[in-house]
């Protein structure tokens, strides 16, 4: 296990440096602006962090302002509480691992003073279009995200390349596309036109700050009138690799409702983080969401990616540890919730598969879970932590544009990981069914393999099917004993030249790396 993490950690760092460099600029055309000059300029103009949450100061937001402000402060109340609930576990579970800020600790925490400080800002590091979320409210037109990422503001450059010294957090301002005062004119299908627009601009820096923000550009329609709430994800803490230690990270995840009657961000469920600790102690609870999930209509929206699970059965933090590798463990949001796993499963294995035979005996055709593993990894993937814990860079799927560094446009760090720039044939192509008035399909496959609608763009790469990506290691029959293979992953091969190397024999699961006679 200790090897197979080493390689899967030595991988997403290759990825991080090396991979998607090239082809990223076109994967995310249309879809997200991650040109560094042009974010220095928004995020100085009408995207920083303090004309967007309407701070007095015009200037640049320092977090101890921040911090401050009315709207804000049941945030810092809120992480302060999670911080202290995270060392009050560590010691229960822990009590032998020492716990601080600073190397000379175990689990190294994070310096909540620094997130508080004077010294370090939240810096627009992106802007995300997530229109193919219009399915949640159709009338906001899905979402726009601006991701800003936490830096300290005066400390020296970082490393060869000199990037700014970030901290491990961000910050996910979450606004309708459509602010709910629009006027009728600015309809979905306008929004998602502008957007597809931007395809054919070759326009760089200011030029392409000022024209996202002109009149007819995407951003136009984006204000302070349009948040709906802030999503924040901060790595509590670390364990450095050691003798003692595997290395280990620990993500915090958190959502904060805003409400317009208090003006204020309030703390709220995540969207479909399962409770499981509670389903686990209250039978009642696991009794009703079991009956919920698997009645035909929901287990289809499952399938399809598109659930939205009832607020009852939903948590209000996640802790997501990375990385996680192949096999199943505990550390997995929906570990021990299906028989096999764990004391008190909310479903048996017989469960599943009546509730597969019921949907398929009613019409509904089932797209990604068609068998129990299926189904098990579709309750991992669709909870935020899950997702998270997916290919993810150091714990985040969109670390964002380092715009501070001394060398934005040339350096190697990409935006955001393959989990990111495997989605967005699937986020492009329902943006044009959003402009062109066509059905859309919000379906998406799961976080490890994209979902291609047809499209061969990503053929060969580490998204797909190419050296790196994540694959099901079929196996042949032998004599009269049948392969066995699962049917929710057959279709997870390697491209010609490469062959799948499992990971894990339980799952089947691994990367495709450059065949060799005895790979599997």
């Amino acid at each position: 296990m200790a090897s197979l993490r080493s390689l899967f950690i030595s991988f997403a760092l290759v990825l991080l440096q090396f991979g998607p460099a090239q082809s990223a600029p076109l994967l995310e055309r249309g879809t997200a602006v991650t040109d560094p000059d042009a974010l220095r300029e928004l995020d100085r103009g009408p995207f920083g962090l303090a004309r967007m949450l309407g701070a007095s100061s015009g200037g640049p937001l320092t977090d101890n302002a921040l911090f401050a402000l009315p709207a804000v402060a049941p945030v810092r109340k809120t992480l302060d509480e999670e911080f202290d609930r995270y060392v009050r576990q560590h010691k229960i579970e822990l009590p032998n691992e020492t716990i601080g800020i600073g190397p000379q600790f175990d689990f190294q925490l994070f310096d909540r003073d620094q997130l508080y400080s004077g010294t370090t800002r939240f810096v627009l590091a992106g802007i995300v279009n997530r229109m193919d979320r219009a399915f949640v409210d159709p009338a906001s037109c899905g979402e726009i995200r601006l991701i800003y990422r936490l830096t300290e503001i005066d400390a020296p450059p970082v490393g060869d390349h000199g990037a700014s010294a970030r901290l491990p957090m961000t910050l996910n301002l979450v606004l309708k596309a459509k602010a709910d005062e629009s006027p009728a004119s600015l309809t979905c299908g306008t929004i998602a036109r502008r957007w597809l627009e931007t395809t054919d601009w070759s326009l760089t820096g200011a030029a392409l700050a000022e024209r996202l923000t002109a009149n007819d550009g995407p951003l136009a329609s984006i204000g302070p009138e349009n948040i709906l709430r802030i999503e924040t994800n901060l790595q509590i803490a670390h364990v450095s690799q050691s003798a003692a230690h595997e290395f280990r990270t620990d993500y915090l995840l958190k959502v904060f409702d805003y409400d317009p009657k208090t003006k204020s961000f309030e703390e709220a469920t995540l969207e479909d983080q399962i409770d499981r600790e509670r389903l686990a102690s209250d039978e009642t609870l696991r009794r009703d969401f079991k009956a919920w999930l698997l009645e035909p209509s929901h287990l289809s929206e499952f399938d399809r990616g598109t659930v939205l699970f009832p607020k009852e059965f939903l948590a209000t933090r996640a802790i997501a540890p990375t990385p996680i590798g192949f096999s199943s463990s505990p550390s997995q949001p929906a570990y021990g919730m299906v028989e096999g796993e764990g004391d008190n499963p909310v479903f048996s294995k017989e469960d599943v598969v009546t509730a597969l035979q019921t949907a398929a005996a009613r019409g509904v055709d089932l797209q990604n879970i068609r068998s129990i593993a299926g189904f098990e990894r579709r309750l991992n993937d669709i909870t935020c932590a899950g997702c998270h814990q997916t290919r993810g860079i150091g714990g985040f799927h969109f670390p964002g544009v380092d715009w501070m560094a001394e060398h934005p446009s040339n350096t190697l760090i990409v935006p955001a990981s393959p989990h990111f720039f495997g989605d967005q044939i699937r986020r492009r192509e329902i943006l044009i069914a959003i402009r062109d008035g066509t059905r859309i399909d919000y379906s998406r496959g799961f976080s490890e393999r994209p979902q291609l609608r047809g499209s061969s763009e990503l053929a060969g790469t580490e998204y797909d099917d190419g050296w790196g990506a994540h694959c099901y290691g079929t196996q042949a029959k032998a004599g009269d004993k049948p392969a066995g293979n699962d049917r929710s992953f057959t279709s997870w091969g390697c491209a010609k030249g490469l062959a799948c190397q499992v990971m894990s024999e339980t799952s089947r699961m691994g990367m495709c790396f450059v065949a060799s006679p005895k790979a599997n």
